[in-house]
């Protein structure tokens, strides 16, 4: 019997960062002021007009500019838009998201922005998402906010989102309903499950678009203690109240993903929940994300509100292929959002070797237990090429295997 040793690879642990985006909304959160903090940071005004320009909605101006908000000074964002109607159902600005000239990821995020904005308005006034009437929301400074924003995020390289807890303000105003409550019920629904505050605070604080971001990039995460501070931009409110800077905070930071233990390694996990696809059509998928790097894939059959059947896809990644296995699980499956995260990986140390068996050239696999005991096995692929070859089933050849293995 002959034995040629592949390889031996034992992977070391090495610290990542990650670059993250924190929001502070201690005056609470709108689409403008989201956008405005952001050019704060540093996002290139040149590249914002560059990317509006490039959208394909019209002759649309930008204006932005230094103010004041209790002694902070923000960057203020305005739109010059051209006239229309508003009022739009969820189809018609999804349609306008879509053929727009946006990145994929961007349009992804965007909707799933405006359809979490959606199921709140549905939830709300008793209807379904799809006869829910966009009003504020649905104009076109608030698509702007949106998908600028989630563009402007992929552009300035943030990785990871968290927020602090969002002031929500109190009394009443004035929609295209009528006279509501603050906060707006829409708003409490998009931002269920994040931290809130400021019920103290008079007026509205954060409107159902900034609520959308900060739900949509966050999922109410909140930042760790291990944060590194790289800098922090503030974006204006349209109004000076007296009580408070109206303005929102943006930090950015780097965040380690932690040493892992001797043999671990810091990994992404990739996450996508698909209701709406033909199950038939998941196991291309699978083949698509492990080809666009992903070192392993799984689908596993879940229930989602409502007593829908799904499928929840998990795909674990090293840090550089997150934005190339995203991209092929958005290309591949109907999915418009994905969650990651950071997780830690242990390895028994692993050989590869070759042997041959009836002629057949076979890889085995063995791993080393932590104890100092081995365990193998060969890989299908060989094993089903050695059936074919000697006119044998599958699992006739692993049992013979096995059998060969232990009598060795």
């Amino acid at each position: 019997m002959t034995y040629y040793v592949v390889f031996m690879q034992l992977s070391k642990a090495m610290v990542t960062d990650m670059r993250a985006l924190v929001f502070d909304p201690f005056a609470g959160a709108s689409g403008d002021m989201t956008l405005a903090a952001l050019l704060d940071l540093g996002l290139s005004e040149t590249w914002l007009r560059e990317f509006i320009a490039g959208l394909g909605l019209g002759e649309i101006g930008v204006r932005i500019e230094r103010v004041m908000r209790k002694g902070i000074s923000c960057a203020h964002i305005q739109f010059d838009l051209p006239h229309e109607h508003a009022h739009r159902h969820l189809r018609h600005v999804v349609e306008i998201i879509e053929k727009s000239a946006a990145p994929a990821a961007a349009k992804a995020r965007a909707i799933d922005a405006f359809r979490r904005i959606a199921i709140a308005e549905a939830a709300v006034h008793g209807t379904t998402v799809e006869k829910v009437h966009f009003h504020e929301v649905g104009a076109l400074d608030a698509i702007l906010d949106i998908l600028c924003t989630m563009a402007a995020v992929d552009e300035m390289g943030f990785e990871r989102f968290y927020t602090r807890p969002v002031a929500l303000g109190s009394g009443w105003i004035e929609i295209a309903h009528g006279r509501f409550p603050v906060p707006a019920p829409a708003t409490l629904r998009i931002l269920e499950g994040v931290p809130t505050t400021g019920l103290e605070l008079d007026g509205e604080c954060t409107t159902p678009t900034g609520a959308a971001l900060i739900a949509t990039l966050t999922d109410g995460a909140q930042p760790p203690a291990d944060l590194t501070i790289r800098a922090s931009g503030f974006g204006a409110g349209s109004r000076d109240p007296q009580d408070r800077p109206n303005c929102l905070r943006l930090i950015a930071a780097d965040v380690a993903l932690g040493e892992a233990s001797e043999g671990g390694q810091p990994l992404l996990l990739i996450q996508a929940d698909i209701d709406d696809m033909p199950p038939e059509y998941l196991a291309a998928a699978l083949d698509r994300v492990i080809a666009a790097g992903a070192l392993d894939a799984v689908l596993v059959p879940i229930l989602m509100k409502k007593g829908r059947p799904a499928h929840r896809l998990e795909a674990l990644v090293e840090g550089d292929a997150r934005t190339s296995v995203s991209d092929a699980i958005f290309h591949a499956t109907s999915t418009i959002g994905v969650r990651f995260w950071p997780v830690a990986r242990q390895v028994l140390e692993r050989t590869e070797e070759v042997r041959t068996w009836q002629g057949q050239s076979i890889r085995w696999k063995a791993v080393t237990l932590p104890d100092g005991t081995s365990r193998a096995k060969p890989e299908y692929e060989d094993v089903a090429k050695a059936a074919a070859a000697l006119g044998r089933t599958p699992f006739e050849v692993r049992q013979a295997l096995d059998g060969h293995a232990t009598n060795s």
